[in-house]
């Protein structure tokens, strides 16, 4: 899907009041960015949920955008620690231009303006990889990023919105991701207002972004919409 951009790879822009956040800056992002008349150099910070480049790929240009070319010490870097001792993806020279990095840790909490993220539970990923509660001062946004489907995570992901990354068609696969099916029965026990997919794998997207989500609103009970490239969605 990343290769072939049948949707774009660009993340995603959280602006809460005044504040503005950029998760998982992916290949294109710059792009998109300006497409869709973001101005980047407005963000206060960005927040990786692991390193994989689908999720990371664009991370240093946007740095670079967010402080003017480093010409202004400004914004946070959120992120997990492998993200920069590990093969780092976050390059050395950018990251003198931030105002100041945190590691993300299972069970941590992090206040960017009003808004604050958690980080309830590490995922079962190749990576080190967590998901997000996002609360804001209109309500809280939870996302399911890249993980293995395992019961615990029922129990941390509470919002009145919820984010979901489905990537697999079917279950049972030696792939640490979410499947249709898991994302059904993760709605039945969060129940939150509305759901968002995202992040489809080949398989999902052959079938119908659309009547993915209508077959998942259909078994959850969940008002369940696809993700599209550009959307915008208010809480």
């Amino acid at each position: 899907m990343v290769a072939r951009q049948l949707l774009s790879s660009g993340g995603v822009v959280l602006a809460a009041g005044t504040t503005r956040i950029m998760f998982d800056p992916g290949p294109g992002t710059i792009v998109q960015a300006a497409r869709h008349r973001i101005n980047l150099a407005r963000l206060d910070a960005v927040v990786l949920s692991h390193r994989h480049l689908d999720h990371s790929g664009d991370i240093n240009i946007v740095i670079e955008a967010m402080t003017s070319g480093g010409t202004h010490k400004r914004g946070l870097l959120l992120c997990p620690e492998d993200a920069l001792k590990s093969d780092p993806v976050v390059l050395q020279y950018v990251r003198e231009y931030l105002s100041g990095i945190q590691l993300l840790k299972e069970g941590g909490q992090y206040r960017i303006g009003t808004t604050i993220i958690e980080t309830p539970v590490r995922h079962v990923h190749p990576v080190e990889t967590y998901g997000f509660n996002i609360h804001t001062e209109a309500g809280t946004i939870s996302w399911i990023t890249d993980t293995r489907y395992f019961d615990a995570l029922v129990q941390h992901y509470h919002g009145d919105i919820c984010l979901i990354n489905v990537v697999l068609k079917e279950s049972g696969l030696p792939i640490d991701h979410l499947s249709i099916g898991d994302a059904e029965r993760l709605l039945r026990h969060i129940r939150p207002a509305r759901a968002v997919l995202t992040h489809f794998g080949m398989g999902v997207w052959q079938m119908g972004v659309a009547e993915v989500a209508h077959r998942i609103a259909e078994a959850s009970g969940v008002d369940v919409i696809a993700a599209t490239d550009g959307m915008r969605l208010l809480v």
